[in-house]
């Protein structure tokens, strides 16, 4: 007879054949970053939210005439651009980075969300 605790490895370990890897993925960057957080795909336009996740890209805009640093947010469920005006570069902003951003959600012209100079909190 298998002890319960074996069983239980056994089922987790089946449970995550069976998940598909992006909601792994998803769960992975989710965990510990904020109870708060909404899931990226279900952000809605002009709604105040908690947005966690893995930065995938950060750009510093130069041309034109007000900088800015532009941020890809992606949790595994959706993505989610984070724009700080006005800045040429942010310190601890970098690929890869986990963060907690706080702000109103906005729909550019082409359907993509947006938050704009959004509060934030990096995390290890």
């Amino acid at each position: 007879m298998v002890p319960a605790q074996g069983r239980t490895g056994l089922r987790e370990w089946l449970r995550r054949l069976a998940v598909p890897q992006q909601e792994l993925f998803a769960a992975e960057i989710r965990q510990g970053l904020d109870a708060d957080a909404v899931p990226l795909g279900d952000l809605e336009a002009r709604h105040l939210a908690v947005a966690a996740g893995r930065l995938r890209s950060v750009v510093h805009r130069t041309d034109g005439r007000s900088p800015s640093v532009e941020a890809e947010l992606y949790d595994g469920t959706g993505q989610v651009a984070l724009v700080w005006m006005g800045r040429r570069r942010i310190v601890g902003l970098e690929a890869g980075t986990r963060l907690v951003a706080r702000g109103r959600v906005a729909q550019l012209g082409d359907g993509r969300l947006a938050i704009y100079n959004p509060t934030y909190e990096l995390r290890p």
